[in-house]
């Protein structure tokens, strides 16, 4: 049956009906929790099943954004799971669980379709018929006792639109086919006590009976195909010559049960093992004694290879095969965990192709993608040592992951042998060009003891790497070159700088795109050497970060911001919100609300007129940036996530850190005009944080098509150069109480 017909057919029902799509539907029938709770007993045996293999789905999925949601036969909602970011949303929707789904109320959907036609349905997008599903993506699948027919109800997973995949209902039927496995197996089970009530030749189930002795008394064929025993070889005998004998004994001898012990089996013969799920316990008398023993193997070799892919797919890269960020990042974790304990020398090293935009901008992103795909192979091929891990981390930049290496010239050595194969020109298609890599190398433990210095630490290696005329190597602080002597002469200066009031605040603009007005400015650190001239923060601040000098300049930066805005009310200026920037080193220290409050106290500054701008990597520790964000709520001041989308943020926590705007990263609105995944990735977070009121603010802005594309998205608030630069404050004082628009 063609399922876009189906839902053709539902769309033009709806609209027969009268039902507005731009509207949200207005649910009549909903259970009370009483009834919601009776239900749910109704269900109990079969809810437990699924909670076996939905949680079992989820882990696997873990860090998508995945909702399930399990109905009755009459499209009752009776449980939702997964992502609580997703959960809140379509709950503010209407959609909660004892909703009941019908067409005339919920529009096309795939849980009625899926129970009206007995078949898996998707609906991505724009299928659905209310507008408020459209960056959504749902799949529904029928579950029910299968040896009857008898519909029980649907499993559907739903997920944001830009997470759509087929692969999702795919997975999500074989799941179902094993619940439906399951909940048939269990069925029977309940209805058998003794010998007569098994059917012992199940398909695909290899099942063992025995005697109150341990004597063999049913071994049907699956059984003989799993242990490589002959029913007649066995039939009456004990159980000693079994390789799971001594659970049969713990059920004869303790009247112990074993469930769903996952056992891996080769059969003689095969050439692949078999994935079994292995169950044992008693059978009783009718006087309540243990009268023999039941055992069976349950094939989920299917179901394991599935799981195996999902697996697979979750640590890996889907263009290039490689291992992935997640990858990467979880391996050199346990790296560090074990090398605290020894003497360990490993490297992390960055590499990241040049001038690789050209070749996107020229050939086109289908020829850049086989590109990557011929550099990957390459990269595997140089460094092809088991302790090697070499992982591509997005877009043209890959790691590489050094395991106990002996010295530094053996880093530097892989380092060559990976340029070495740039050597050779690359062929896509009919075109044959070279292209270069520059490379930042990174050593445990001289260049850091953490994953993110390590990492921080080669990526500053590799750009450095580019600034010596890329197609290079460069070890972090490898030698004294004119480089680093500049970071030494400006590590000295900087702890004077402070001292001798070199510091200066510059002030961008933020602009109400609607409106035209000027919203707001953010305060940017400039260093004015005596020598050197205007430094820029790109220079300073790694340096700062490094020697902690960062803390004190940081809280100069915070006391001359905010001295700066009252000194603008004072002067009759309009009162706006001034944003400031917190290091690291600044967020993590206790004393950070202290310290705020005394500097609102001393300029007089009003806490709802001052918004710190912090980063994604601040709140890895989720417990205390939950309590440091939550004193800083208590006083006012209002919070941002400064680049966003450039860590691993995730929405639902940035509502429990009650942010109150999200600030997309300039290196996304940089290409939003020509890169589509830029551009989806900017939508898809200007959407989401909509759904959870959430303000987002856009920085970079150069171009008149980059701002209508933002406008087109329902981003309100930007910065950047095509409104204003930033500019001393003398320059903004009198662009202050107007429109402040172009």
């Amino acid at each position: 049956m063609n399922i876009e017909i189906l839902i053709q057919n539902s769309k033009e029902r709806c609209n027969r009906l009268g039902i507005n799509p731009r509207t949200v539907p207005d649910f009549s029938s909903v259970l009370t929790n009483e009834e919601l709770e009776r239900k749910r007993e109704d269900y109990d045996e079969i809810l437990s099943v699924i909670h076996f293999f939905v949680n079992k789905m989820l882990e696997l999925m873990k860090g998508l954004p995945l909702l399930i949601l399990i109905s009755d036969e009459k499209g009752c909602i009776l449980e939702m799971a997964g992502d609580e970011a997703i959960k809140n949303i379509v709950t503010q929707s209407g959609i909660r669980e004892g909703l009941q789904f019908f067409e005339e109320e919920a529009g096309t959907n795939s849980i009625n379709l899926a129970l009206e036609h007995r078949l898996p349905i998707q609906l991505i997008g724009g299928d659905h018929f209310y507008h408020f599903l459209e960056n959504s993506a749902c799949y529904s699948v029928p579950f029910q006792y299968t040896d009857v027919s008898d519909l029980l109800g649907t499993i559907t997973i739903m997920t944001t639109i830009d997470q759509h995949n087929p692969f999702l209902l795919a997975m999500l039927c074989t799941v179902v086919d094993s619940i439906e496995r399951e909940l048939l197996l269990k069925k029977q089970n309940k209805r058998l006590h003794i010998l007569n009530q098994v059917v012992i030749e199940t398909t695909r189930n290899g099942i063992i009976i025995t005697d109150r002795d341990g004597n063999i008394t049913e071994y049907n064929e699956f059984a003989e195909y799993i242990t490589d025993l002959k029913k007649q070889d066995v039939l009456n005998k004990s159980i000693v010559e079994l390789k799971v004998s001594q659970y049969i004994g713990e059920v004869l001898h303790n009247g112990m049960v074993y469930e769903d012990m996952e056992l891996n089996i080769k059969p003689k013969g095969q050439d692949e093992k078999l994935v079994c799920l292995f169950d044992a316990f008693p059978i009783y008398d009718e006087n309540g004694g243990i009268m023999g023993a039941f055992a069976q193997f349950r094939d989920i070799t299917e179901r394991s290879k599935v799981e195996k892919q999902i697996n697979y797919l979750a640590y890996h890269d889907d263009l290039t095969g490689l291992p992935n960020r997640r990858y990467f990042t979880q391996h050199l974790g346990k790296l560090l965990e074990s090398s605290r304990h020894g003497n360990s020398l490993f490297a992390v090293m960055f590499l990241d192709l040049d001038s690789f935009k050209k070749i996107n901008d020229n050939l086109g992103h289908n020829n850049g993608d086989t590109l990557l795909k011929h550099v990957a192979d390459r990269l595997r091929e140089c460094t092809r040592a088991s302790k090697h891990i070499v992982s591509r981390m997005g877009g043209d930049e890959f790691t590489i992951l050094l395991r106990d290496i002996t010295n530094q010239e053996e880093a530097i050595q892989v380092a060559k042998d990976v340029m070495d194969v740039f050597d050779v020109p690359f062929e896509v298609e009919e075109y044959e060009f070279f292209i270069t890599a520059s490379i930042g190398i990174a050593l445990y433990p001289q260049d850091g003891l953490d994953a993110e210095t390590l990492m921080k630490h080669a990526d500053m290696a590799m750009y450095l790497a580019k600034d010596s005329g890329k197609n290079n190597y460069a070890l972090f602080k490898a030698e004294k070159t004119s480089m680093g002597m500049e970071q030494l002469t400006l590590e000295n200066s900087m702890r004077r700088a402070l001292h001798n009031n070199e510091f200066v605040l510059y002030y961008q603009p933020q602009i109400d795109v609607e409106t035209g007005e000027m919203i707001g400015v953010e305060a940017l650190l400039r260093w004015n050497h005596p020598t050197l001239g205007l430094v820029p923060p790109g220079k300073f601040i790694p340096i700062a970060e490094e020697t902690g000098l960062i803390v004190a300049i940081g809280e100069w930066v915070l006391r001359t911001a905010c001295r700066q805005n009252q000194a603008w009310i004072d002067a009759g200026y309009k009162p706006i919100k001034i944003s400031v920037n917190l290091s690291t080193r600044q967020f993590l220290k206790r004393d950070l609300v202290d310290n705020l409050q005394q500097i609102l106290l001393e300029t007089g500054l009003e806490p709802q007129l001052l918004e710190l701008e912090i980063t994604e990597s601040m709140t890895m520790d989720v417990d205390f940036a939950i309590e440091v964000l939550g004193e800083l709520k208590k006083l006012g001041i209002g919070i941002c996530i400064d680049d966003f989308g450039t860590g691993y943020s995730n929405l639902y926590y940035m509502k429990l850190f009650s942010i109150d705007r999200l600030k997309i990263d300039q290196s996304f609105v940089r290409d939003i005009m020509t890169d589509s995944i830029d551009a989806d990735i900017v939508a898809t977070i200007v959407a989401m944080a909509y759904n959870l009121g959430i303000d987002v603010i856009a920085e970079g802005v150069e171009t008149e098509d980059q701002l209508n594309y933002l406008k087109r998205l329902r981003c309100r608030e930007v910065q950047g150069y095509y409104y204003y630069r930033p500019m001393p404050a003398d320059e903004l004082a009198p662009m202050l109480g107007s429109n402040g628009g172009k």
